[in-house]
């Protein structure tokens, strides 16, 4: 029988641990999670940058570069050690690449896997077996709305991103029957650097691609600081929606993440249901129940 997922902890604050904590939603997070009195971890690949937090009984600031395993082993045990367990990881550690997928270099490819995909993956498998032994905890893995509609000029951060899909709704099946909640926050633009210091782009650029993933490119750039969404209330929500009752499987942020996830769901709803009669007919037929063998 499936078991509901534990959280949060009533006995004492919780302990959240967030990777990539220098900027943007990370940084966010860390001082919400420090504004409630929660136990926070806050990591980085250069803690000097953390300095602002303070540091408190409460607070323990970390160095941690996801691509490193003997740093993540190091990380999760330091926060273990320092208050027992991990109630909450927040998978936010990221890096974006604007290139046409013809463009792409492996090298910055692979740089982005790593860091999206298995950093990602990493931290998690660091994190649950604490979190199987207490029977209880909450991942939170940061996804996009890239990770719902693949888009010119981000392909292979689309791809990366479709991976974190794919590996949190597989991670929920296997872990909330054991007490551990799984939540992807896929959100729209907000005012993050991601599309500044933080995302790279192909050195080479081919002109058939510039009206395409080339004006995607510009855009991104020109909007850098000025996107609709705001990293304050969406780390709020993010905070909000873990210490609810039923935490979301799935959380939307921004108005263009609502509005595209709900034309994707109307997208494919009709077109499988415009090719149903292909789908079931590629099956071997179905034996006759009355037929004589």
């Amino acid at each position: 029988m499936k078991t509901k997922a534990s959280y949060p902890i009533v006995t004492e604050p919780p302990v959240w641990f967030i990777t990539g904590c220098s900027t943007g939603f990370g940084l966010e997070l860390a001082k919400q999670a420090i504004q409630r009195s929660y136990r926070t971890v806050v990591t980085a690949r250069d803690p000097s940058r953390l300095e602002s937090l303070g540091v408190t009984d409460n607070v323990l600031v970390l160095k941690l570069d996801v691509t490193d395993p003997d740093q993540v082993v190091a990380a999760i045990k330091a926060a273990e050690t320092r208050f027992g367990g991990i109630d909450v990881l927040v998978n936010n550690a990221g890096i974006g690449y604007f290139a046409a997928i013809e463009e792409g270099e492996e090298t910055e490819v692979r740089k982005m896997f790593d860091v999206n995909v298995f950093g990602l993956s990493r931290m998690i498998q660091a994190v649950l077996p604490g979190m199987r032994k207490r029977h209880s905890g909450c991942i939170v893995n940061l996804s996009s709305l890239a990770g719902i509609r693949g888009m010119p000029s981000l392909g292979q951060y689309c791809a990366t991103k479709f991976a974190v899909e794919g590996l949190s709704e597989a991670l929920r099946q296997e872990v909330e029957p054991l007490g551990i909640h799984v939540m992807i926050v896929e959100p729209s633009g907000f005012r993050t650097d991601w599309a500044g210091r933080s995302a790279n782009e192909s050195v080479h650029q081919i002109d058939d691609y510039m009206a395409t993933s080339g004006n995607v490119r510009v855009g991104l750039r020109t909007e850098s600081g000025k996107q609709p969404g705001d990293p304050v209330r969406a780390a709020k929500a993010i905070i909000q929606a873990v210490a609810s009752e039923n935490p979301p499987h799935h959380l939307l942020l921004g108005n263009s993440a609502f509005e595209v996830g709900m034309s994707k769901l109307d997208e494919l709803r009709k077109e499988f249901a415009a090719g149903e009669t292909v789908a079931r007919a590629a099956d071997f037929p179905k034996l006759n129940a009355n037929a004589v063998a």
